[in-house]
């Protein structure tokens, strides 16, 4: 019986949980500047799925990769790392 594959797991901050049922995610990443070897930031927002509502701008959440749920959400809220002060 084969197992299903790992899935992509990332820690971002929530920018945005105007929409219903779902969060805005921004995850931040450092990439070396081929020429320079400087490390650049680099960000990607996500919309992940928040089943409950949970989320609040500012906390640091997990997403993990999941099945296509909406035209744009393909990742879910996992657990919340840290809240908002």
């Amino acid at each position: 019986m084969k197992t299903r594959g790992i899935k992509r797991q990332l820690i971002g901050t929530v920018v945005s949980d105007k929409m219903d049922k779902t969060a805005v995610v921004q995850v931040e990443r450092l990439v070396k500047h081929p020429l320079y070897k400087k490390y650049i930031r680099r960000r990607n927002k996500f919309a992940a799925h928040d089943k409950d509502n949970h989320c609040n701008i500012g906390d640091k959440v997990m997403i993990t990769e999941s099945r296509p749920i909406s035209k744009q959400k393909r990742w879910r809220v996992s657990e919340i790392i840290e809240k908002a002060v």
